[in-house]
């Protein structure tokens, strides 16, 4: 009988962690990006390649980066609410075309609706990386001085929407 007991112990403390992993929200990973400075890149325009897009050129103003691709199915579910969102035009929208296919990115957008101010190519990933992203679609605010205010992991919800990214937005434009 004392031969199992110490087999039982640890089959016992294996339950407990297994608990209290059941328990936690894997779209709440705090983030080590959150109140730092938004890392920097240029990459090009999806659709105008010869121009190019840098988080620099949104200083000043709040804004949204969303990080998506044509392959992910998640993004498919959330880009609904992000056409609706656009349509309030409370803050520029910019896309993150992650590990995509320019020409896949574009038909995809012309299928279901483009909400974004603009696109930019994320081909081989390397500024997904940067920012920490886990997989797609990925969404952060990121603040006047270009500081990562939010990170959200997984698709947005209207819930997320209404409840974390609007009220923030709102307080801080204002």
């Amino acid at each position: 009988m004392r031969r199992y007991l110490l087999p039982f112990a640890i089959f016992l403390v294996l339950l407990i962690f297994l608990g209290i992993g059941l328990q936690l929200k894997p779209r709440e990973v705090p983030s080590p990006f959150i109140g730092k400075p938004a890392p920097m890149f240029n990459l090009p325009v999806l659709g105008k390649e010869q121009t190019s897009f840098s988080p620099d050129q949104m200083k000043g103003q709040v804004w949204v980066l969303n990080v998506w691709a044509s392959w992910c199915a998640a993004c498919r579910d959330e880009h609904p609410l992000l056409v609706d969102f656009a349509k309030t035009q409370s803050t520029p929208l910019i896309g993150l075309d992650y590990k995509d296919k320019p020409e896949a990115a574009q038909a995809w957008l012309k299928q279901f609706g483009d909400p974004y101010q603009l696109s930019v190519s994320d081909i081989k990933g390397q500024v997904g990386i940067d920012y920490g992203v886990y997989g797609v679609p990925e969404t952060f605010v990121i603040d006047r001085s270009g500081v990562i205010r939010l990170k959200h992991i997984g698709p947005l919800t209207k819930d997320a929407i209404e409840k974390k990214i609007i009220p923030l937005i709102s307080s801080l434009q204002s």
